[in-house]
């Protein structure tokens, strides 16, 4: 990212403080998000009981903590991106992370549910 996104707080014209503080609450809802699938990844691969498929919680748990890493760092940059739009009365950028948290989330969802229907227990 170039000196522009760097100093998205320097640039242009400062905008309507409300749009500044929900362009901060998003950021924060992401954080706290990141943090939960982090959080909730690693619980699964430590506390979750073996299942009957070698490597099974990790299947599960590794993924959620990986886009819960993603998801802190690049959430840091959607919050930067929107600043710097505002500041230029430019439009908001598109932000692809619902859909990649969404698919991760589900696809989690779906090897935990086969997982368990297909355990022995």
């Amino acid at each position: 990212m170039g000196r522009a996104g760097r100093d998205a707080e320097s640039i242009g014209k400062e905008p309507d403080a409300r749009f500044s503080f929900a362009n901060e609450r998003t950021f924060l809802a992401w954080i706290r998000t990141a943090l939960g699938l982090m959080t909730a990844g690693l619980a699964i691969t430590q506390l979750l009981p073996e299942f009957d498929f070698p490597g099974g919680r990790r299947l599960i748990g590794l993924p959620l903590i990986a886009v819960g890493v993603v998801m802190a760092i690049t959430s840091y940059w959607q919050w930067q991106r929107n600043e710097r739009s505002m500041r230029l009365g430019e439009p908001l950028a598109k932000s692809y992370l619902p859909r990649i948290v969404a698919v991760v989330v589900g696809v989690c969802a779906l090897i935990g549910g086969i997982l368990v229907v297909f355990s022995g227990r």
